[in-house]
């Protein structure tokens, strides 16, 4: 054989295998070959999806894997989700995943997404609170052990996306190197001031997003299902054209959270109801909360971690909270050293849509765009590549957007280091109600005298969310800052609005509020909105909070208020970034509902979920120098 022949030999065997890799490789999934994107990926990826990882129970779950084409062991970065990911949905082929994977894959990173368990093609039963725990444990455990694996593992994703990755660093693999969660919320327990369940409740009030995103992802008993030990192969071939994530049918979510009692809300929707049932007859401090897979304050925690809230978002100031907690309380210093924080001036999930002219429900917030992605891998390339990259010196501990100002700015902390309280007294004389009350916002010290504002809470004409820090509930509330003199015009919200400033004022941090409360209902709610006017009357909310009166004294017990006696009521936290112009002035309203963002408390003193009747309820808020009812703003200096 001469050498032009064996030449020629050695490029047919050479092609041979690269043919026999393509074939193997297509055969490992179901992507049109004709797509742009996915010729883009096939040429530097191995593909495969649908591959049936399993649990330690034998339970297997849905994953599909895309790594870069090359002999060297390379890091994962790992999604897992109770979302649908699947590449084709009803017919059509969906290429979310395909991009997310691609810009995984060209910078050196294996990328892969994982149902979780009873999700879609995933095996078992699925349960709102993630349960086993035990199996983001197992599928680190599955990955390190590949071959193409370095066991350096990084988590990432958004809202349900996000929070079991807080749990699952409490079990502290040792392939678990960072994590970035995004739009999380703070798990269960006691986070510093807070008391979580999951989102569930706000100062013992139920809120009425998971009501609405139940209806949409809940699986019903019934619904068709795969069964158990099918081949990767006819699930790449069924899940071309069999859907297991179809629509429910549309509903106006603006009329259906209205129905009483709201055990009955998914009944009367005809949506799915086993979790809803199980979870909406849970009050506050029932022990179920601490089974499954979210994070807890008893939860040893030693993972670094990149964290990304929204001014706008449904748990803000717990999100907050918690990383406040970690830098202090993580099991190891250098866990404690490597928490970084992004808070951006947007809705849920939001981050990657500002544009140069950022518009949050009415307000502009300018040009809010972050280099989101070079800053993630960047933190991926420092903890799993072990690059001696500059993350460290280029990235701030703390990178927040401050609003009316619309920049981003930069602290060591949060709250940033140099800020200082300033206190906001309740004044009227006794007829705060509406916009043209009396009400003021004041820094003198409360008079001797008590003038308290009267206002009736009637919960079948409850005051409407209009804007406001939420997620998830569907048509029945745009987030975000909306103009609320509209809102201003009823009787039962009392406004207190500060003078116009002489000079502009930023306000970064957790703004504590205190309320001197009474009733002649056994139990009833007090809500806070806090505001920024603007000289010519516009009105934006910023952040809003709550508090059930039989929950004041802790939500290990429930105490009921008796007529004719005040109480104080310590409202949870709000926080914000917001410059206050000169000429602006600080306002808050006070009610006794922000619904549907809340549930309605019915007044009884019942226990509200099952109840179908109301009673009206005459609330006051006092103020004077023993009833000193205020508000504390955090100035930054």
């Amino acid at each position: 054989m001469n050498i032009i022949d064996h030449g020629r030999n050695i490029l047919l065997f050479l092609f041979s295998f690269v043919l026999l890799g393509i074939l193997s490789s297509a055969a490992q999934h179901n992507l049109p070959e004709d797509n742009p994107l996915v010729k883009e990926l096939t040429a530097i990826a191995v593909i495969e999806q649908k591959v049936m990882m399993p649990m330690r129970d034998g339970i297997r779950l849905a994953t599909d894997i895309y790594r870069p084409k090359t002999e060297e062991k390379v890091p994962v970065i790992f999604s897992r989700t109770p979302y649908n990911f699947d590449s084709w949905q009803e017919g059509e082929f969906k290429d979310r995943q395909i991009k997310s994977a691609l810009q995984a894959v060209k910078r050196g990173y294996a990328y892969v997404v994982q149902n979780e368990r009873g999700r879609y093609f995933s095996e078992g039963e699925w349960d709102i609170l993630g349960v086993p725990l035990t199996d983001g444990y197992d599928a680190f455990s599955w990955l390190t052990e590949q071959e193409w694996s370095n066991g350096k593992i990084g988590t990432l994703g958004c809202s349900s996306t996000a929070e079991w990755q807080m749990a699952v660093a409490g079990l502290d693999h040792p392939s678990h190197a960072a994590m970035v969660p995004q739009g999380f919320g703070a798990g269960i327990g006691t986070v510093g001031d807070f008391t979580e369940q999951g989102n569930w409740y706000r100062g013992g009030a139920e809120q009425l997003l998971f009501f609405a995103w139940l209806y949409g992802v809940e699986h019903d008993i019934y619904k068709p299902r795969i069964p158990e030990g099918a081949t990767q192969e006819d699930l790449l071939r069924i899940s071309r054209y069999y859907d297991l994530a179809p629509d429910n049918p549309e509903v106006d979510m603006s009329e259906a959270l209205w129905h009483l009692p709201i055990t009955d809300m998914l009944k009367n929707m005809n949506g799915k109801k086993e979790i809803f049932d199980k979870m909406v007859r849970r009050k506050p401090n029932d022990p179920a909360w601490y089974e499954g897979g979210l994070y807890h304050d008893t939860m040893e925690f030693d993972i670094p971690s990149f964290w990304f809230a929204s001014w706008y978002d449904v748990s803000i100031s717990p999100n907050l909270e918690l990383f406040r907690h970690l830098r202090k309380n993580a099991t190891s210093e250098e866990a404690r050293d490597n928490q970084y924080l992004v808070i951006a001036p947007t809705l849920h999930c939001a981050y990657t849509r500002a544009t140069e002219n950022t518009i949050v429900g009415e307000r502009s917030v300018g040009d809010a765009r972050l280099n989101y992605e070079d800053q993630i891998y960047a933190w991926f390339d420092l903890w799993l590549k072990g690059s001696d990259n500059d993350f460290k010196e280029k990235t701030p501990r703390v990178q927040y957007y401050t609003m009316g100002k619309n920049i981003w700015q930069a602290a060591e902390s949060w709250p940033p280091e140099n800020v200082k309280s300033k206190t906001f007294y309740l004044e009227s004389g006794g007829k705060a109600n509406t916009l043209n009350g009396d009400g003021i916002l004041s820094t003198r010290k409360p008079s001797a005298t008590d003038s308290p504002d009267s206002f009736t809470y009637d919960p079948l004409n409850p005051v409407t969310s209009y804007g406001g820090n939420v997620c998830c509930t569907g048509n029945a509330i745009q987030g975000g800052a909306f103009d609320q003199q509209e809102m201003e015009t009823r009787e039962d919200i009392l406004v207190y609005t500060s003078e116009p400033l002489s000079e502009g004022m930023e306000v970064s941090g957790f703004i504590e509020s205190t309320l001197y409360v009474s009733s002649d209902a056994k139990d009833t709610d007090f809500t806070i909105k806090l505001i920024d006017v603007y000289p010519d009357g516009r009105a934006y909310n910023l952040d809003e909070t709550i508090q059930r009166a039989r929950y004041r004294e802790g939500y290990d017990k429930e105490v009921f208020m008796e007529e004719g006696k005040v109480y104080e009521l310590r409202l949870p936290d709000m926080a914000t970034s917001n410059y206050f112009e000169k000429g602006h002035r600080i306002r808050i309203e006070v009610s006794s509902s922000n619904f549907p963002r809340f549930a309605r408390n019915l007044n009884t003193g019942g226990n509200n979920f099952d109840e179908s009747e109301g009673v009206t309820a005459h609330n006051k808020v006092h103020h004077s120098r023993k009833y000193a009812s205020r508000i504390v703003l955090p100035i930054k200096k």
